[in-house]
């Protein structure tokens, strides 16, 4: 059991975080939410006021840090807080632009890159016929999100990513990183007509150095060589009368104050912090079992925004993958209390996990269309005992998963099949741990994967039932599509339960088309941004996953933008 995947010795722990008072103001958005509580500065949750018990125990008050704890002050005209996706964009604009500005990260280097990012229209996908319907998609983002986003924000996103991409490739291809556009399948998929545009771009190698943060960063040390902070770790902004001035750091040093005409908040999601992840991402907390989220993504932004004024959305928007692989008998949900609390697994993206082979809840039945959104399948088996899923296959599900040929990073199994590795070395990960399961017969299967009685007979049946249905190529229970049913006859058979893996939030600060992060009444706080996914306005209640790579785009056009506007070059 652990509590996160990836970060660095230099992240900050979640036992830095404070509880303020009661739940009972979980619904004042708009109030303040605790930070992380520095070496010697006053804990969240003791600032005197009278409003102390109408605070959530997941925003504490804002700490009071006194002039006098202050080592050093610093003035800049734009203060870019965490340099990954969405910081870095914003400072290699600022650097380009010749703009004085400061990036502050907390941790001692920037964070690892995902090496794909949703573009739309890129000379290089319009070359190979690619092109997008911008307004057919922003209104298939706005279906998503159910209307509750700003559609001006994700038109921003439509209309300046190519320009975006280009501007990154060439600083991508210079270190002989080259891009590949990801053409999904012309077929049907999710049970129903969704939109499937041509958007992820790929950088090869991926997830070898140097990747996209690596390249931004020296190009903005080259051109702006005393811009970048590491080891600054926000504690509060700065604010006054409507408008943010700057933020107060915790270094090694000590207390440091950066002041700044203008502040972008890019500090990432709350995914590591199960205190926030209870109270506020309920349904997800329930069909999790594992984790892949960054440690720093603690939430330690989206508070202090909120501490300034901001009002966070209203609505959860968890991105989960089905891939929290686990054993038989071990349930979704947090193991152990407040910041000690974590998923029980450990194995976090078994990429087969994302096919769409029969699945079944511990009573032995299929539940749901299995060929949908990668978060669909998790929050329709946290409706299930447990909130966990059993994946069965057998022998040829090589051919099956080429057959598949599913879309977004869960095309990865379709390409190592499709290179001839082996079933079993492609879920290695899984068999090494011994909880995936390998029978020569399905009774054999069935027990191995703890169906005992009226759930082994109900599990026997349902097989049956389903070859039945990959026979008549005809989905009558859940509607999946024919090319994506396949028959479990040929020896050997295996099984695998998993429950959801939890990767970031997408709920954040309401913000407006230009990244302004908004007030309770909907009007931009002076001098002060959101971008990425600490900002909100954009996704409510899923990932759409079949929009891929759209999480990242977004993040890399959002920091940009802000650089270029307060640049004057938009």
């Amino acid at each position: 059991m652990s509590k996160t995947n990836q970060g660095n010795g230099a992240c900050m722990t979640r036992r830095n975080f404070v509880a303020g008072a009661a739940l009972a103001g979980a619904a004042a958005f708009g109030a303040g939410m605790t930070g992380c509580a520095p070496k010697g500065a006053p804990e969240a949750g003791t600032a005197k006021t009278d409003a102390a018990a109408d605070i959530p125990a997941w925003l504490g008050q804002e700490p009071d840090i006194a002039d006098a704890d202050i080592v050093k002050t610093e003035e800049t005209d734009f203060l870019i807080i965490g340099a990954g996706t969405a910081g870095l964009c914003a400072a290699g604009t600022a650097a380009d632009a010749g703009m004085k500005f400061i990036v502050a990260e907390k941790n001692d280097k920037v964070p690892e890159t995902r090496e794909y990012w949703g573009i739309v229209n890129s000379k290089p996908a319009l070359a190979q016929g690619g092109e997008v319907d911008g307004m057919k998609l922003l209104n298939e983002l706005t279906r998503y999100a159910s209307g509750k986003c700003n559609q001006g924000l994700i038109k921003m996103w439509i209309d300046e990513s190519a320009e975006t991409f280009d501007w990154v490739d060439a600083m991508m291809a210079a270190q002989g990183k080259q891009a590949v556009v990801d053409m999904p399948g012309d077929h049907a998929t999710g049970g129903t007509d969704y939109m499937t545009p041509v958007l992820q771009h790929i950088y090869l190698t991926p997830y070898q150095p140097p990747m996209r943060n690596d390249i931004i960063l020296e190009h903005v040390q080259q051109k702006a060589p005393d811009s970048v902070r590491f080891k600054h770790a926000l504690v509060k902004l700065d604010h006054a009368e409507g408008s943010v001035t700057g933020a107060v750091f915790e270094t090694d040093e000590g207390y440091v104050r950066i002041n700044a005409k203008n502040t972008l908040l890019a500090t990432g999601g709350y995914p590591a912090n199960p205190v926030m992840m209870n109270a506020l991402q309920f349904a997800a907390v329930g069909c999790c079992t594992a984790s892949s989220y960054y440690l720093s993504d603690d939430g330690l932004g989206l508070r202090a925004g909120i501490w300034a004024g901001g009002v966070k959305d209203a609505d959860a928007a968890p991105m989960i993958f089905d891939r929290g692989a686990v054993d038989a008998g071990v349930d979704c949900g947090y193991l152990g209390e407040g910041d000690d609390a974590a998923f029980p697994g450990t194995i976090f993206q078994e990429n087969i996990g994302s096919q769409p082979f029969m699945k079944v809840n511990r009573k032995g039945v299929r539940f749901c269309n299995e060929s949908t959104p990668y978060d669909f399948l998790c929050f329709q088996a946290g409706q299930q005992p447990g909130g966990v899923w059993c994946e069965v296959f057998d022998a040829n599900a090589p051919e099956d998963i080429l057959r598949f040929d599913t879309m977004g990073c869960s095309g990865f199994a379709k390409q190592m099949m499709a290179a001839g590795m082996p079933l079993e070395e492609f879920v290695a990960a899984s068999k090494d741990a011994g909880i995936l399961k390998k029978a020569d017969t399905l009774e054999e299967l069935a027990e191995q994967l703890g169906f005992e009685g009226e759930a082994k007979d109900a599990f026997l049946d349902q097989v049956e039932r389903y070859n039945a249905q990959f026979d008549a190529q005809a989905d009558d229970d859940f509607g999946k599509e024919a090319y994506r049913l396949s028959a479990i006859r040929t020896a050997p058979f295996y099984g695998l339960w998993f429950g959801g893996t939890l990767l970031t939030t997408l709920d954040g600060l309401k913000i407006d088309e230009e990244c302004r992060v908004l007030d309770a009444k909907n009007e931009p706080i002076g001098g002060f941004y959101a971008a990425g996914d600490v900002s909100g306005s954009f996704f409510s209640g899923n990932y759409p996953e079949y929009i891929v790579g759209v999480a990242s785009g977004r993040s890399s056009v959002q920091g940009r933008h802000v650089a270029r506007k307060l640049a004057g070059d938009i």
